[in-house]
């Protein structure tokens, strides 16, 4: 059976808005697929990457494009606020494509992995825009995308393993009969293991230090059944979907930032390019703050934190946007630590696990000052965490704020009616909120 290709602009005018395609009060949060939720409980596995060491399988929730020629170079350039001038083969960036705008699009990680190859991983947002730009423009480069796999059958190209904890080092040891060689963070060096090469990121998603390992996909059950057999002696823990999931909060990586491509005209001819099932046309949004103007959900890379990723020395799409943001970006990401009496109200009991990626309001005073992007509960903590966005002026850690804590319906019921959501007490604490990741993470 075929299907009629329907565009992400036709999913729009059919829907009346974007935002009432994409406002979904009744979604669920996201889950890695293929893996197990839980493996010895999702609080021993959060406990276990502050503690311990623990092995997780990312082999399965990312997509990843290939890139392949020699205009790689340029058109990633061209659609990026990254430098691309200085990047060493092995070398890993955060990468920052935005809009004409100066939003963002969505980040992802760029891996150099050869003179002109480079692989590009996370959310398909960013992916979608550079293939498209490449494709525009004529640009002298291939591209091969294979998906994640919540709904593609088969295996992957490539395992992912993340190796992460006060004890990941020691394990690496044990594993590889020594220390591998000294890495610089976002650096990866080859290496060797149950007789596979394949690549060591350095890099971790938990404020701890740790290694991701990539290769292969055909080496995945042998170099895992390794890594685990190396950890048994130091009690290594197997991280599910439901712990992996909340890794990145205690770091301050806000992961679904709303792609900056439905509202401009200039982006028309764009939004026909894109599918509807895709993640620009699937990804939902709900929560307590609620817009029918969808730009007021998009953010800038400045107040993600993606400012040392940045090199305004270059030309490429937004460029003159961003650098005047620089300026007039008003608002901090920040971790709101929630009174651990009010964080029953919003999860349940301190054994319920919690997750939620919501725009949840944050208020001081009955003002609004900030959203919420992902809440949940770290057990290690005995609290919730939510990561969010909130004026300059309400940033200092200690400062007091309420998070309204509900589901507004959506379009036709005014923004700011009094639903009867709860009011959750929550102090504002830096971000990254893990010392180590906040001090020490990116410090080689």
């Amino acid at each position: 059976m075929s299907w009629d290709f329907v565009s992400l602009q036709q999913g729009i005018d059919d829907a009346g808005s974007p935002m009432r395609l994409l406002w979904k009060p009744d979604a669920g949060p996201w889950k890695p697929p293929v893996v197990a939720d839980e493996y010895v409980g999702w609080a021993a596995e959060q406990e276990a990457w502050r503690s311990g060491v623990t092995l997780a399988d990312l082999s399965y929730h990312m997509s990843d494009t290939f890139l392949r020629g020699p205009g790689a170079a340029q058109l990633l350039s061209d659609v990026s606020a990254n430098k691309m001038d200085v990047f060493e083969i092995g070398q890993a960036k955060q990468f920052v494509p935005v809009a004409a705008d100066g939003n963002i699009i969505t980040d992802g990680i760029l891996l150099r992995d050869g003179a002109e190859s480079y692989v590009l991983s996370g959310v398909p947002a960013a992916q979608n825009w550079v293939k498209y730009h490449g494709e525009q423009g004529g640009y002298d480069v291939e591209f091969e995308t294979d998906p994640d796999r919540s709904f593609t059958p088969g295996d992957p190209r490539l395992f992912r393993m993340q190796v992460q904890g006060p004890a990941a080092l020691e394990l690496i040891e044990i594993a590889f009969g020594g220390p591998i060689p000294e890495t610089k963070f976002f650096h990866s060096t080859p290496v060797s293991l149950a007789g596979a090469d394949f690549r060591a990121l350095r890099h971790g998603m938990a404020g701890q230090a740790g290694y991701e390992f990539i290769g292969d996909y055909a080496d995945h059950d042998a170099v895992k059944s390794a890594l685990l057999e190396a950890g048994a002696s130091l009690g290594v823990v197997h991280v599910g979907a439901l712990a992996y999931a909340t890794n990145g909060i205690e770091s301050a990586w806000i992961p679904t930032p709303t792609p900056a491509v439905y509202t401009s005209p200039e982006l028309a001819d764009y939004r026909r390019h894109l599918g509807l099932f895709t993640y620009e046309g699937q990804n939902p949004l709900y929560g307590s703050f609620y817009s029918d103007d969808v730009s007021d959900y998009y953010t800038n890379p400045w107040e993600l934190g993606y400012g040392r990723s940045i090199s305004l020395n270059h030309d490429f799409i937004g460029r003159d946007a961003l650098k005047a943001a620089k300026e007039s970006t008003e608002r901090t990401k920040v971790t709101l630590e929630v009174d651990p009496a009010d964080a029953e109200v919003m999860f349940g009991s301190a054994q319920t696990y919690g997750n939620n990626y919501g725009r949840h309001r944050v208020e001081a005073n009955g003002a609004l000052v900030g959203l919420t992007f992902q809440t949940a509960r770290i057990a290690p903590l005995g609290t919730v965490l939510a990561l969010a966005l909130v004026r300059s002026d309400q940033s200092t850690p200690g400062t007091e704020v309420e998070i309204v804590w509900g589901n507004h319906p959506g379009h036709g019921t005014a923004p700011d009616a009094d639903l009867g959501f709860a009011r959750i007490r929550a102090t504002v604490r830096p971000a990254p909120y893990n010392e180590y990741a906040r001090t020490a993470y990116r410090r080689d």
